[in-house]
C-alpha cells in the first residue's frame, strides 16, 4: 500500500518538495512523497494514535532533510536521491511506529541502506519509472523496520560507517551538518507546489502565470523568450518539448511546455499532462513561438523571466525570482491548499465533494485521533 501510494503521489510530481535543513541549508528533493504513504500505512496497520503518526511523520521527514542537505547532492549529478535519502528517513519512521529500540533501529537503517537506489536517466528519458525510486524507497523503509523487528541484523554504522551512506551515495558530504539542532529543530520539505511540474520548472510557469493575470492571452502572442541560466537550459527541463512515452514525465520536467501551458491556460494541473492536452492547438501553436534563452546568471537558483512580443509590437516581461509555494517566502495561503487538494480530488473522481470537504476537517484535527481508521475510511472509495 505504500509503495503504491508513493508511486501515485509522484505520478504528477504535484507533491512537496525541496528540504530545508540546518542553518539555513536547502537541497533538491521529494520526502514527503515517500514518508505520508509510509506513516499511513504503518498507522494503519499498527492502530496508533494521530498524534503518534505525526511525531512519527516529523521524526522520518527530518532524517531524510537532513541528510538531503548533507548528502552533497545534485540533481544533474545522474543520482536520483527519492530513492536514497527517503528511504532511511522512512525507515527511521518506520522504527519510531514499530517501537523499535536502538539497536533495532540501527539495523533498519543497515537493512535499508542496502536497498537504496534511483537514476535521473528515468527522466532524461521521459519514462513511467521516474516514479519508482520514491515508491521503492517507501516499501523498502517497511521491509526493513519490519525485519529489524524479527532479530535480522544491519551494519554497525550505516550511515558514517567506511562503506556507509555517506561514503556510497554522497558525493561531497557534510556529516558534521546532519546533527545541528537534532533533537530541537525538525526539518522536511519546505514547498507546498502551486503548479503540477518540476520545481525548476516553476519560475517559469510562476511567470507566465503572472502574465496570463495581467491579461496577456495566447492569441495576442507573436513570440515568446523564457530567460533562465545556462545550467537550467541545459539540463532536462531546457530541453526542446517531445512527448515521450510517459506523458507526465514530458509535461513535468519540460520548461517549454509548462510556459506555453500557462501562457494559454494560466496554470499548471495535472489534467495538462496527458496526450490529449499536448495537442491543444494554442499550446502546440505557441510552442513554435517559444525559446529558451541561457541568459541569466549563473550564479542565480529557481530564476526566470519570461518576455512576449505581442502582435501589436508590445513587449511584456515577467521576471521571478522566488516561485510561490516556498513556505519560507511565499507559501500558499490555507486555503489556497484546501483549494489544491479540492480540485485534486475532483480530478481523482473517487472521492465526492462532500467527503473530501470532511477528509479537510478530519486531517485538521489529526492530533486528537485515537485511531488513523476514521479518516482512512474517509480517504477510501
Amino acid at each position: 500500500a505504500a509503495m503504491a501510494m508513493a508511486a501515485l503521489m509522484r505520478a504528477h510530481d504535484f507533491e512537496p518538495v525541496e528540504a530545508d535543513g540546518p542553518e539555513g541549508t536547502t537541497a533538491a528533493a521529494h520526502i514527503t512523497g515517500t514518508t505520508l504513504p509510509v506513516a499511513l500505512a504503518l498507522a494503519e496497520r499498527q492502530g496508533v494514535s494521530g498524534a503518534d503518526f505525526l511525531t512519527a511523520l516529523v521524526v522520518g521527514d527530518d532524517i531524510a532533510a537532513r541528510l538531503a542537505v548533507s548528502s552533497g547532492f545534485d540533481v544533474y549529478s545522474g543520482q536520483d536521491n527519492t530513492g536514497t535519502v527517503n528511504g532511511v528517513g522512512a525507515a527511521a519512521l518506520a522504527a519510531r511506529l514499530l517501537g523499535l529500540g536502538y539497536e533495532q533501529t540501527v539495523d533498519a537503517f543497515g537493512i535499508v541502506v542496502n536497498q537504496l537506489s534511483g537514476t535521473v536517466d528515468a527522466i532524461y528519458d521521459q519514462t513511467a519509472t521516474f516514479r519508482l525510486p520514491m515508491a521503492f524507497a517507501a516499501r523498502n523503509a517497511i521491509q526493513a523496520a519490519d525485519l529489524a523487528a524479527r532479530g535480522f541484523s544491519g551494519p554497525a554504522d550505516p550511515i558514517e560507517g567506511r562503506h556507509g551512506f555517506l561514503a556510497t551515495h554522497c558525493a561531497a558530504p557534510t556529516p558534521e551538518r546532519i546533527t545541528i539542532g537534532l533533537g530541537e529543530t525538525f526539518h522536511g520539505d519546505a514547498v507546498l507546489k502551486p503548479w503540477s511540474c518540476c520545481r525548476a520548472s516553476h519560475p517559469s510557469v510562476d511567470a507566465a502565470s503572472r502574465l496570463y493575470e495581467d491579461g496577456v492571452r495566447a492569441q495576442d502572442i507573436e513570440s515568446v523568450v523564457v530567460h533562465v541560466t545556462p545550467r537550467t537550459a541545459s539540463g532536462f527541463v531546457g530541453a526542446p518539448f517531445r512527448a515521450g512515452r510517459s506523458p507526465e514525465a514530458s509535461a513535468a520536467f519540460s520548461i517549454p511546455y509548462t510556459t506555453a501551458c500557462a501562457l494559454v491556460n494560466g496554470t499548471v494541473r495535472p489534467h495538462h499532462m496527458t496526450e490529449e492536452a499536448f495537442v491543444d492547438p494554442a499550446v502546440t501553436a505557441l510552442l513554435e513561438r517559444l525559446e529558451i534563452a541561457p541568459t541569466l546568471d549563473p550564479g542565480e537558483r529557481l530564476t526566470a523571466e519570461v518576455e512576449v512580443r505581442l502582435a501589436s509590437g508590445e513587449v511584456r516581461r515577467q521576471r521571478v525570482d522566488a516561485p510561490r509555494g516556498d513556505l519560507r517566502t511565499h507559501p500558499l495561503t490555507e486555503e489556497g491548499v484546501r483549494e489544491k487538494f479540492r480540485q485534486n480530488v475532483a480530478y481523482g473522481g473517487a472521492l465526492p465533494p462532500e467527503r473530501a470537504e470532511k477528509v479537510i476537517d478530519a486531517v485538521g484535527r489529526i492530533d486528537e485521533l485515537e485511531t488513523l481508521a476514521p479518516l482512512i475510511d474517509l480517504m477510501t472509495p
